[in-house]
């Protein structure tokens, strides 16, 4: 059985609140397990984060991005940069030959570790639970998004999305907080709400795109005493040591309804999912632990934890189609744990290329035909952001600008223009035709254009 999966549509407009991930082919076994068939297919990676107020029926192509992010309540992120310089370990009910370990770098024992057990069964998972969820938090954020209105111009307006995070540490100043990149992504405001309902404005302490991974800092001194008193640090577990079949339970905020429980179990484990993100065009692949414990929206950046209370990945992704049922995706905690200490002590992770991907620096949407046909648009790819400081700035283009060819080529969809820049290098010059509104009208410009790389 094949055991990649691969996509070339990774849509992203401003902060987005959805991101859809296909996939050309995928290699499935039959019902009967008799035998692998090789189907063409579209496959929907949901990032469980959730926006309202989207403008995407019309220009906005929306396929609900089921990352973990759900849709609702008033919680807030924090950033600093701390130097984590040692990784303690938890108090443990398992034997000594326990790998978990936490992340808290405090002289105090202002936040306690959560407990872990050696239970073995998942029948009942009510202790577990109650143990961990003091350490998993709400995420509310709030962000600016951009469209173009029937005449071609830009507008934005506010839009609020929640999702999931893990308190992973603490020095004596801040709680440190980790949750998925695409949850916090172009936040311009983010709020969290512990265990008893409390909330607290916070900020992004740092962020990896790549690995889709963040941490949010929240001061001490801002939370009072009594949700200090109920709050705890999660204690991280060894997913190295996952098997197939092993149980999983899900913890996040689905929907942004509140912390929820899923159970289920390990489907497998290396898992690799390739996306591609249309902004950068950059395509990434990860390794990813897949489990059906259900991933519901608003559940990105929870936890998913082991029999034992330890978390074991974090939860990112799932695969949406009317064909399938239970197929999430969790970044394995022991790939995320150094990079998650990076984010803590140095606000970025470093990146072992030279050079870089080919980066334009835009996000957009598409003007489909149907579209264009309405509002008398050119069909292409609308711009509703440029990165300052890109390729896309430094060559003039602007937000409004519709990208109608790429070296002469026609395009007629975002997707198509991500397509070409995940092809190219950085330092490639590419010659854009772009449509520019002039009033209820567009004209043709050409714009030369130098890729560059993008910045972590």
């Amino acid at each position: 059985m094949d055991n990649k999966f691969e996509n070339n549509n990774y849509y992203q407009a401003g902060n987005p609140s959805d991101k859809i991930i296909d996939a050309d082919e995928v290699t499935i076994e039959d019902m009967d397990g008799k035998q692998s068939v090789k189907k063409k297919k579209k496959i929907h990676f949901k990032m469980p984060h959730m926006k309202k107020g989207t403008f995407g029926n019309k220009l906005m192509k929306c396929t609900a991005m089921a990352a973990a992010f759900g849709l609702v309540a008033g919680v807030v992120f924090s950033g600093s940069s701390s130097l984590l310089s040692s990784v303690t370990s938890t108090d443990s009910e398992t034997s000594s030959e326990t790998s978990a370990t936490s992340l808290s770098n405090s002289d105090s024992t202002t936040v306690e570790s959560t407990d872990t057990s050696d239970s073995t069964t998942v029948s009942d998972v009510s202790t577990v639970v109650e143990n961990v969820m003091p350490s998993i938090v709400a995420i509310t954020t709030v962000s600016v998004e951009e469209y173009a209105n029937m005449f071609g111009q830009s507008e934005s307006y506010e839009s609020e999305g929640a999702g999931s995070g893990i308190i992973i540490s603490q020095d004596d100043d801040y709680l440190y907080i980790a949750t998925n990149n695409h949850v916090v992504e172009g936040a311009t405001s983010l709020t969290v709400q512990f265990v008893d309902d409390s909330t607290v404005s916070a900020e992004i302490q740092g962020t990896d795109s790549d690995s889709d991974l963040a941490v949010v800092k929240v001061a001490i001194s801002d939370i009072d005493s009594a949700t200090l008193s109920e709050i705890k640090v999660a204690t991280l577990g060894d997913s190295t040591s996952l098997s197939v079949g092993d149980s999983a339970i899900a913890i996040g905020n689905a929907l942004g309804y509140g912390q929820s429980v899923t159970t289920g179990v390990i489907s497998a484990v290396d898992r690799e999912v390739t996306t591609t993100d249309d902004t950068t065009g950059e395509s990434v692949t990860n390794t990813l632990i897949q489990t059906d414990a259900a991933i519901n929206p608003g559940n990105s950046g929870g936890a998913l934890i082991n029999s034992n209370g330890e978390v074991i990945g974090i939860n990112s992704s799932k695969y949406a189609d009317t064909d399938v049922e239970g197929m999430g995706f969790a970044i394995p905690i022991s790939d995320a744990s150094p990079i998650l200490e990076e984010l803590i002590a140095n606000g970025s992770a470093s990146d072992s290329s030279e050079g870089g991907d080919a980066y334009l620096g835009i996000a957009g949407v598409d003007v489909t035909s149907e579209i264009a046909q309405n509002y008398n648009m050119p069909q292409g790819a609308y711009i509703s952001q440029v990165v300052s400081g890109s390729a896309a700035e430094d060559a003039g283009l602007t937000e409004g600008m519709i990208v109608t060819a790429i070296n002469g080529e026609t395009i007629s969809s975002f997707e198509e223009l991500s397509s070409y820049i995940s092809s190219a290098s950085a330092g490639d010059e590419v010659t854009l035709t772009v449509a520019v509104a002039n009033g209820q009208e567009y004209s043709s410009e050409e714009v030369k254009v130098t890729l560059g790389t993008k910045a972590n």
